[in-house]
């Protein structure tokens, strides 16, 4: 299955679904957003009810299923669970610790168990900024030794980078280091202020488009791709780049990138539409940052949950959003990050926060303080 080649009707099933098999975990990150702690939750899904879990993902054709955590390796079942995904067609996806648990042959068992990409995070350009925003010594070391081990048995490697006003002076160093690594995809994130993560270390909206126009230029001269996560406003920014450039008879003709055998998500992909985060104990989630449950795959099938909840419709529908984003001639490319919106508002229907542009025609209502939200609309969130 060639996930790119799929025709993705995002109010029928989505093109992302990750799962936290665990929220324990030994690093003690700064913005992690689930708390995590050492110990596994006795109420996690089991390897039956995972199972069953990865068999509707197969049913579904969800092109990415993503195992994430906490750290996934603290599942005694992990191997089997990649095992029998990787047997019923689903391509996997793990996003691992970089903690002594870590190891050359964990990386060579999950490659021979079927693994598709392993993703690893790196939030800074060496092991003093890194080690400090995940909370542990030594995690930049065993994070550059576990894209070395990916590399040894062919196993294509994702970096995950969160910004935030921590290491967003670093971003120049670790976009070099990361020309230097032999990875597949670049996935920067947005910090949102939830978890362990805190609004004071969230970057300005203007700090957002500069970190925009750093990684347009670098999707143009890099070998690998690059996507963000939770700055939906970037396909914006590379809309108007791309306008722009066509008015100046110019070319942004990027060059040839690594073969990306996951795949790349249509344009829209958003909190809820497209995209579904499953906890460790079953609750459905529009997001890993977004607290509301559309339900509980014990109870029901994500199948159903993700078509007919009122929380995933709503937010599928851009005519619900307000503010800024209500206006926007980029909605139903962007929306804005729903779960920001709702971390610094209330309001998961709120404007983005952290967005510069403004839209045609927009004006900006008297009344300066955000929309708040009115449970007349989404009474069915109830975090």
């Amino acid at each position: 299955m060639k996930p790119e080649n799929l025709a993705i009707d995002f109010s029928e099933r989505p093109y992302i679904v990750i799962w936290e098999v665990t929220q324990a975990c030994d690093l003690a990150c700064v913005h992690c957003r689930a708390c995590a702690q050492p110990r596994r939750d006795p109420f996690e899904l089991s390897t039956a009810e995972g199972k069953r879990l990865i068999d509707e993902i197969a049913a579904m054709r969800v092109p990415v299923f993503v195992l994430t955590g906490g750290d996934p390796i603290k599942r005694p079942d992990l191997f089997e669970l990649v095992e029998y995904a990787n047997q019923v067609g689903v391509r996997v996806s793990l996003t691992p610790s970089a903690t002594p648990l870590l190891t050359r042959e964990v990386v060579h068992r999950l490659k021979a168990s079927g693994l598709a990409r392993l993703a690893v995070s790196l939030d800074g350009s060496n092991a003093l900024v890194h080690d400090a925003f995940r909370g542990m010594s030594g995690s930049f070391d065993r994070t550059m030794e576990a894209i070395e081990w990916a590399n040894e048995v062919g196993l294509p490697v994702q970096i995950n980078t969160t910004f935030s006003r921590r290491n967003v002076e670093d971003f120049a160093e670790i976009a070099s280091l990361m020309e230097r690594k032999k990875i597949a995809l670049w996935s920067v994130f947005f910090l949102v202020p939830t978890g362990r993560g805190k609004s004071s270390d969230l970057l300005s909206a203007q700090e957002f488009e500069d970190i925009f126009s750093k990684l347009h230029d670098l999707s143009l001269r890099a070998p690998f791709h690059i996507k963000t996560t939770e700055a939906q406003h970037y396909r914006r920014y590379v809309l108007q780049q791309q306008v722009a450039s066509r008015r100046r008879g110019e070319s942004l003709a990027a060059r040839d990138k690594v073969e990306d055998t996951i795949g790349r998500a249509p344009r829209g992909l958003n909190d809820g539409k497209g995209f579904v985060f499953v906890s460790h104990t079953g609750e459905v989630f529009p997001s890993g940052f977004l607290p509301f449950s559309g339900g509980n795959i014990r109870s029901d099938s994500l199948n159903r949950i993700y078509r007919e909840s009122p929380l995933f419709q709503q937010l599928r529908d851009p005519d619900q959003l307000g503010g800024k984003c209500g206006a926007c001639e980029f909605r139903h490319i962007c929306g804005g990050s729903r779960a920001r919106a709702f971390a610094m508002t209330g309001d998961p229907l709120a404007e983005e926060p952290c967005c510069a542009y403004v839209p045609k025609n927009y004006v900006a209502p008297d009344d300066p303080l955000p929309m708040q939200w009115k449970p007349r609309s989404l009474h069915v969130l109830q975090p």
